[in-house]
C-alpha cells in the first residue's frame, strides 16, 4: 500500500521540526534507542545532530533521512543508514522511527521501501542489515514487508535505554548486484 509520504535528506531548516517530533515521542522513543542527553532536546543539540548527518554524507559513512508527509510537509519521523562500508562489503545498517501517532499506518513502510531504493539504484550498495529487540513485532513486520529476511540472533548486542539488549538481525540484498 503507497502512501504520500517521501523520504528527504535532513537539513538545517529541518531542526525545530526535529525537536518537535523528538519531544513529543521522547518516552516512546527512549524504549527503542541508547540513553540521551537532556542537550539532545534543544534546538541547538538538533542542529548538531543534523550537522552530523550532513558530514556522514559527504564522507559517505551515513546518510539520514526525514520521512515527511507530502501533503502537509510534516516531519513524521526519521530513518538512516548508517555505518555505510565500502570496497569488498557495499553494506550499511538502516534505522528508523516514526511518531507514536502514526504508527500502523504503513509509513514506516513506505519509508523503508523508498529508502531500499535509495541504496540500491544511488547508493549502489549490496546488502542493508537491520537490528530489532525480538519482542518489538511491528518493526519486525515493517522489515519483513520490505523484503528483509531474518539471519540470526546478536547477543547483547546494543545498550538501548541503558540496558544490553539482543537484537534479531535482518537483512536485505541488492537483486542487481548477485
Amino acid at each position: 500500500m503507497k502512501h504520500s509520504i517521501s523520504i528527504k535528506q535532513l537539513v538545517e531548516k529541518d531542526a525545530e521540526k526535529l525537536l518537535l517530533l523528538e519531544e513529543r515521542n521522547r518516552d516512546f522513543f527512549q524504549l527503542y534507542t541508547p540513553l540521551r542527553l537532556d542537550s539532545f532536546y534543544t534546538l541547538e543539540g538538533q542542529l548538531e545532530r543534523i550537522h552530523s548527518f550532513m558530514k556522514e554524507a559527504e564522507e559517505d559513512t551515513g546518510y539520514h533521512y526525514g520521512i515527511f508527509k507530502s501533503e502537509t510537509g510534516t516531519l513524521l519521523g526519521t530513518l538512516g543508514f548508517t555505518s555505510v562500508v565500502r570496497g569488498p562489503l557495499q553494506s550499511c545498517w538502516i534505522g528508523y522511527s516514526l511518531d507514536r501517532e502514526q504508527n500502523g499506518k504503513g509509513y514506516t513502510t513506505e519509508a523503508v521501501n523508498q529508502a531500499v531504493n535509495i541504496a540500491f539504484q544511488e547508493l549502489k550498495l549490496h546488502r542493508i542489515e537491520a537490528g530489532v529487540m525480538p519482542h518489538h513485532g511491528a518493526s519486525m513486520k515493517v522489515l519483513q514487508k520490505a523484503g528483509f529476511h531474518k539471519e540470526g540472533i546478536a547477543r547483547q548486542s546494543v545498550k538501548i535505554n541503558g540496558k544490553w539488549e539482543d537484537h534479531q538481525t535482518l537483512a536485505i540484498l541488492n537483486p542487481e548486484d548477485s
